[in-house]
């Protein structure tokens, strides 16, 4: 795929010690990272721990920036905040780099461990079970 080539790039720049802006597609991280609007800023994976957004190469098939749930060992679960129920698999060598920061449409960064996001993203896991209709409602409304 020519997206997993950009990828590729992208991840062989943080790894060489480069700050990379890379867009965001989809909508799997609703609604803390707008896909088609925003971007996010990675840097390498060091210190991972729940919560973090990571890029990460799941089940040896393809990429997604998710956010960490859990690590067991060397093992990773990986869920994006606009999901209601997949998650993704991945080693923590599969783990390629973690954003930082998400750059909005006015190319303003905003950090995405700031204190009011760690409070939102906690109660936002908690509400996983209605967050279907919560987005649905956030769909409709606001995009």
């Amino acid at each position: 795929m020519r997206s997993d080539r950009v990828i590729d790039e992208a991840v062989a720049l943080v790894r060489d010690g480069y700050s990379v802006t890379l867009p965001v597609t989809g909508r799997s991280m609703l609604p803390f990272i707008i896909g088609g609007r925003e971007s996010v800023i990675l840097a390498p994976p060091a210190d991972l721990r729940r919560g973090l957004v990571a890029l990460a190469w799941v089940e040896n098939r393809r990429y997604v920036l998710h956010r960490i749930e859990r690590i067991e060992g060397d093992k990773v679960t990986l869920m994006g905040d606009g999901n209601i129920a997949g998650r993704e698999y991945c080693t923590l060598a599969d783990v390629r780099a973690i954003a930082t920061h998400v750059v909005d449409a006015s190319h303003r960064s905003h950090d995405l461990y700031a204190p009011w996001r760690r409070v939102a993203s906690s109660l936002w896991w908690w509400l996983l079970p209605v967050r279907r209709y919560i987005l649905a409602i956030y769909r409709r409304i606001i995009l």
